[in-house]
């Protein structure tokens, strides 16, 4: 969830707070399904902002030349240990893009930059195996490019032992680019307009990410997600139908700020 006031700062001893928080959150979502209670426990309502306080994850404010939705992740900006909290984000994410794409459009563009990344901010590999499986299993075909923004040396290594757990048709999709090779922007510049790219990816957008501006939209988007599980039936976006994801689903992420 996304609160008024930042997780990291939420006095998890005041009960009292938290049940308010809590209140709000269910008043905003107005009356929930047996399914959609299943998506939107106590427990799983603060998760999400802590997940998403330093920007490491976030559906940009821009989209590729077609259209579709664009997923920024950053991976040096890993603020959690939490192997379920990390899973739960990247499900919300994903059905967050899932739902913004247009008319039309089934697939989705990820940017992922690793400015400042290092060996430290490596995601266990459990985590790693299971979020892949996560995006092999509920998400397939959602793909359209990947963007490897500035990966270091060492990336390389790394890359080589999680690869083999990658299906081949989204290993195709990955593209490393780097901002001081020309020949390698271009290729993301032929998928997103520089333009409307931000400048730290190499574009012309002094466009940054911000929290409390981003808590405000998801908030828009939770409403709407939990007026789309509003029947206990099976739902479709685009033509696809939308996996049950355990407790993962985007409706875990409801309200924000």
């Amino acid at each position: 969830m996304f609160w008024r006031k930042q997780a990291s700062h939420f006095d998890l001893d005041d009960v009292e707070q938290r049940q308010a928080k809590i209140k709000e959150l269910r008043a905003a979502l107005g009356p929930l399904s047996t399914r959609g209670e299943k998506y939107c426990s106590e427990a799983c309502l603060p998760d999400v902002s802590v997940e998403a306080e330093t920007g490491k994850m976030y559906r940009a404010p821009f989209t590729d030349r077609e259209g579709r939705t664009v997923i920024v992740m950053r991976p040096a900006k890993q603020n959690t240990s939490s192997h379920e909290g990390q899973l739960q984000y990247l499900t919300y994410t994903l059905e967050n893009a899932v739902l913004n794409l247009p008319q039309g459009q089934d697939k989705m563009v990820w940017l992922i930059d690793f400015t400042g990344w290092t060996l430290a901010h490596r995601s266990p590999f459990k985590t790693s195996r299971e979020s892949m499986t996560t995006v092999q299993s509920h998400y397939p075909e959602r793909l359209s490019a990947a963007f490897m923004f500035n990966p270091p040396k060492i990336f390389e290594a790394s890359f080589k032992v999680l690869k083999v757990l990658i299906d081949p048709k989204s290993a195709q999709k990955l593209n490393f680019v780097y901002k001081e090779n020309e020949e390698s922007m271009k290729t993301m510049y032929n998928h997103i307009d520089p333009e409307v790219l931000p400048v730290e990816f190499g574009g012309k957008n002094n466009v940054v990410y911000n929290h409390e501006d981003y808590s405000k939209l998801m908030t828009k988007d939770d409403i709407k997600t939990a007026s789309f599980w509003g029947a206990d039936s099976n739902h479709a976006t685009n033509g696809h139908s939308v996996p049950a994801v355990k407790s993962q689903s985007s409706l875990t992420v409801a309200k924000a700020s």
